[in-house]
């Protein structure tokens, strides 16, 4: 288990100021109610300020004390007046990205000049990713090294079943935050210290919309959804969808019980991503589990 001393803090720029100053500019303005939502975490270096802190169960939580919805991206709830414009909020969007990309782009070197492979876990909560996670630790861990960035709300649940399963995990806490950035994809990292040629699973949080808009540096994303959803969920999150190179199909055991139609939800992935490579399986029966193992190690092996 990795122990981590130090501790994450969130260090306020001026950016925060002028999202600040920009919904203000909004109301005073009758402009489109878009609520801009501070969720960089502002986390640029390891401190330890006594009000956030990764402990020795590898937990990274973040805390701020702006705004309790804690996200820079957009929300907009439609009930705008008709006034203005609201170039100067798309303007703040994309320089809040374009800081994400930067850092990504970074994490991105970072992780080739070692040659581990980071792959970015996407899906709604309850898809099964933990359960996929664990499943491929215990099958690859004497052939290969893996280390697991966990991203949740709250809870070190996740991470400490990875830890049990046999790989070092971080947990990263996001508070209200509804997706993992590449700041805290690059602290973890530097804790987890991951071994040159080894593999570096992110979950990310369970959500099917803002984990497509940002990159954290990951050679891919590979979207995890189960046959409990329905056949439908590459229609409804086409940005999703088409952001991953990979969909694995999970659950698969119990398709015959929820009357997935296995046909018709590979007929949705591939009208919004033809080229989607993807793969059924049950992470918890082993169902077609090698087909997955054998195409990680693929990839790993191309690094």
């Amino acid at each position: 288990m990795t122990d981590v001393k130090t501790g994450v803090t969130r260090k306020l720029s001026d950016r925060a100021s002028s999202l600040a100053e920009a919904h203000a500019f909004a109301h005073a303005h009758g402009l489109p109610h878009d609520h801009l939502h501070d969720h960089t975490h502002h986390h640029d270096h390891l401190r330890d300020h006594g009000h956030s802190k990764a402990d020795a169960h590898g937990h990274v939580q973040s805390h701020s004390h702006d705004h309790p919805h804690d996200h820079d991206h957009i929300h907009d709830h439609g009930h705008g007046h008709g006034h203005g414009t609201d170039n100067r909020v798309v303007a703040l969007e994309a320089a809040i990205l374009g800081k994400n990309d930067a850092i990504a782009a970074r994490n991105r070197g970072w992780f080739e000049g070692r040659g581990v492979l980071a792959l970015n876990f996407v899906s709604s909560p309850g898809s099964g990713k933990t359960a996929l996670l664990e499943a491929t630790i215990k099958a690859l861990k004497d052939q290969v090294a893996i280390s697991v960035i966990e991203g949740d709300q709250m809870t070190t649940n996740d991470a400490d079943r990875i830890r049990a399963a046999g790989a070092p995990a971080i947990q990263v806490n996001t508070g209200a935050g509804c997706h993992l950035e590449a700041d805290m994809v690059a602290e973890a990292a530097r804790a987890l210290n991951p071994a040159p040629g080894s593999l570096l699973l992110i979950e990310n949080v369970g959500n099917l919309v803002c984990p497509a808009m940002f990159d954290l540096g990951e050679a891919m994303k590979i979207a995890v959804i189960s046959t409990t959803e329905g056949e439908d969920k590459p229609l409804k999150y086409p940005h999703m969808f088409r952001a991953v190179k990979i969909v694995i199909v999970n659950k698969m055991d119990l398709a015959p019980h929820v009357g997935f139609d296995e046909a018709a939800c590979c007929d949705n992935i591939r009208a919004v991503n033809p080229g989607a490579e993807i793969i059924c399986l049950s992470a918890k029966t082993g169902q077609n589990l090698e087909t997955w193992l054998d195409r990680l190690m693929q990839l790993r092996n191309a690094i």
